[in-house]
């Protein structure tokens, strides 16, 4: 009788496990550390989650090293905003499928008294020139982010190969940035979402915004399941599948703070 017991509780548990939709992988996403900062992904997330009843973990870093843990298999999709940096990620055979997702700007931003007068203007390799010539204080990222990318190439188009006291690399994400920014009254470039969600920590002031050459689109990629076949490739592609739907893009677009929206929804479909 006890045996019978056993076995008809084995079947009975293989029968529910038959019968019971698989639990869906886990996904490994790497990202810049403005999705995080700002705030988005604690919107997105949890709605994607809840449809697909799969978890993401998420490694906020700079696009750098988020596209290199792409590269290495550590992750399974990536979310990011270096576009030369993410052409070469899927033309090197690390990634598949790029997307865009969204876009917002950059921002030159600083302290309300503005000692170089930067104030209200939209040429941002003429206030590169300006900061250049070392009589204010700047912070960059130092990071190989796509925002420490972006200033890299204003800092070459204006002709400056910054160095001195008055330059410093601080090798931090935006949010810390921001924050020494504001308690040095330096300069810095920033993206607006990451701005917006430290504005009141920090004091700052945007100053000059409005260039196209500020244009900063975002891209998701998944990695290479050729490269890689042990990634979660299927949770990589629901997830870009989502962000890039009719319901991530009004995520995307709802999101504000402070009544300001931050980002703005670019798939095309």
């Amino acid at each position: 009788m006890q045996r019978s017991r056993l076995w008809f509780g084995l079947l009975l548990g293989a029968l529910i496990a038959a019968v019971q939709p698989a639990l869906a992988r886990d996904i490994r996403l790497s990202t810049t550390t403005s999705t995080e900062n700002s705030g988005l992904l604690k919107v997105l997330l949890p709605s994607f989650e809840s449809k697909h009843g799969a978890k993401v973990h998420v490694i906020s870093v700079g696009t750098g090293k988020a596209l290199e843990l792409g590269k290495n298999g550590d992750v399974d999709v990536v979310l990011v905003h270096a576009r030369k940096a993410e052409d070469k990620f899927v033309a090197d055979g690390h990634g598949v499928n790029r997307r865009d997702v969204m876009y917002n700007d950059f921002i030159l931003v600083g302290s309300q008294e503005d000692s170089l007068g930067l104030r209200g203007s939209r040429d941002v390799i003429a206030a590169f020139r300006r900061l250049g010539e070392g009589r204010a204080k700047f912070i960059s990222r130092g990071d190989n982010s796509g925002t420490d990318v972006m200033e890299k190439s204003y800092w070459k188009e204006a002709g400056i190969a910054p160095k001195g006291a008055w330059f410093v690399s601080a090798g931090l994400g935006m949010g810390e940035v921001l924050t020494m920014a504001g308690e040095m009254k330096a300069y810095t470039l920033s993206d607006r979402a990451t701005y917006g969600a430290y504005r009141a920590k920090t004091g700052l002031e945007i100053l000059v915004q409005g260039d196209p050459k500020m244009y900063n689109p975002y891209g998701i990629i998944a990695v290479s399941p050729k490269k890689y076949p042990d990634i979660n490739y299927e949770g990589a592609m629901k997830l870009i599948e989502w962000m890039t739907s009719p319901e991530g893009q009004n995520l995307i677009a709802g999101f504000k703070v402070n009544g300001e929206q931050l980002f703005f929804p670019s798939a095309v479909k």
